[in-house]
């Protein structure tokens, strides 16, 4: 198995700006250890950065500071920086080039948000043929209140990972961090 940690959309637009991520609370903390653990044990690191294709976008507008990396993940180690304008992370980018090119075959995804990027990359990946791990508690989500009703970032998180179950194996950030370890000391 040779693994890559996809990092999707870990931005400011999630903590400073328009869409302030609440569920679950420590998935920041998360998505640092899982970048750490890869970083250690030789996981290819991709993080994986939103913009707004309009220009009027009121959120993940290019070059504004919502945009931008949140610092903690600018700082660790990332072996590419893929700039996507879709939710879909393969969608007019060179992610599928750029995994072919290291004989990938199993795509770890975490990062924002749980019901839209990461819902969406995972199954694309599923579709396109990878192995897909997706961390519970490295991703998350917000309330979202529209035209076709309600739901708590809670309940649709875990609405979205028992459905993601059909594609990926959901688990936690612990789990995974020994699951890496032990594919390298079988």
């Amino acid at each position: 198995m040779n693994r890559a940690l996809l990092v999707i959309d870990v931005q400011n637009e999630y903590f400073s700006g328009k869409l302030p991520v609440t569920h679950p609370p420590n998935s920041l903390d998360n998505i640092l250890r899982a970048m750490e653990a890869a970083a250690a044990n030789g996981v290819a690191v991709a993080v994986i950065r939103h913009a707004a294709k309009a220009a009027s976008s009121p959120v993940f507008k290019k070059g504004s500071p919502e945009w931008e990396l949140h610092p903690a993940v600018g700082k660790l180690h990332r072996d590419v920086l893929i700039e996507k304008n879709w939710p879909d992370s393969f969608t007019e980018t060179n992610l599928q080039e750029w995994l072919h090119g290291r004989d990938i075959d199993t795509l770890t995804v975490c990062g924002y948000m749980t019901q839209m990027c990461c819902d969406t990359t995972a199954r694309r990946a599923f579709h396109l043929g990878y192995g897909v791990e997706l961390l519970a508690d490295a991703t998350g989500t917000l309330a979202l209140r529209n035209e076709a009703g309600a739901v708590t970032a809670e309940e649709l998180h875990r609405a979205i990972l028992v459905t993601q179950a059909r594609f990926s194996k959901v688990m936690n950030t612990d789990d995974w961090i020994s699951r890496i370890q032990a594919d390298l000391n079988p």
